[in-house]
């Protein structure tokens, strides 16, 4: 989906400006939200990239008008519901006031360095062999779907030469909506300013994005 997260090459917003020296975390609750998500991803129930949708699928005013943790918040609230862990009475409330459902497992506190350390790995075999070849002129696939995607608006429809072939990773197009993790060969594909932004682009700038081997065809 074209969701408001995605502000490559858009204008309007104003330039970007670093914050120097910026720590991990701007206030207490940050570090809670951080946690909670953590923990809440941990029982199973969803995998990162419907977690990563739920996100990207705010109201733009809402997104935008949001800090970055509290968008995880918000985006943990849509979780929850949906996987029947809260409902609508429990947060206005304020606390478990409904059935909920059971998590498929509990992360404990003294387990908690040994999960961050194992992390989530997505890599994963693909039995077909691949299609495209490191220096091969390849286009991106011009398509706006509903659903979740990784190829980034500024990159659709535009040529660009094949600059690695990497692992087979799980296809987060599907796998966010629970269709399957359907691995893919992906591929890192070099594209020239010019291609992406057009006239007056910096013709010493090069952008370089992971693509799914779906989101390719040959140039």
């Amino acid at each position: 989906m074209n969701g408001p997260q995605d502000l490559g090459g858009q204008m309007g917003f104003g330039p970007v400006a670093p914050e120097k020296d910026e720590p991990c975390f701007h206030a207490e609750w940050e570090k809670r939200a951080l946690g909670v998500t953590l923990t809440a991803g941990a029982m199973g129930a969803w995998n990162i990239d419907e977690s990563r949708h739920a996100r990207e699928s705010l109201h733009p005013v809402d997104y935008y008008a949001s800090s970055y943790y509290e968008i995880w918040i918000k985006g943990l609230e849509t979780l929850l519901k949906r996987h029947n862990f809260v409902t609508a009475n429990d947060f206005a409330v304020g606390d478990a006031v409904d059935p909920a459902a059971t998590p498929k497992r509990v992360l404990k506190a003294e387990n908690v360095p040994a999960a961050l350390a194992k992390g989530g790995p997505c890599d994963r075999p693909v039995a077909a062999p691949v299609i495209f070849a490191v220096g091969q002129r390849v286009r991106t696939r011009n398509f706006h779907p509903a659903g979740h995607t990784r190829l980034p608006r500024y990159a659709r429809g535009k040529e660009g030469v094949i600059d690695a072939v990497r692992e087979g990773y799980v296809f987060p197009d599907t796998n966010a909506h629970g269709k399957g993790e359907n691995p893919q060969w992906l591929y890192t594909v070099v594209f020239a300013a010019s291609e992406l932004w057009g006239e007056g682009a910096d013709p010493t700038l090069e952008v370089s994005i992971d693509a799914w081997e779906s989101y390719l065809e040959p140039a």
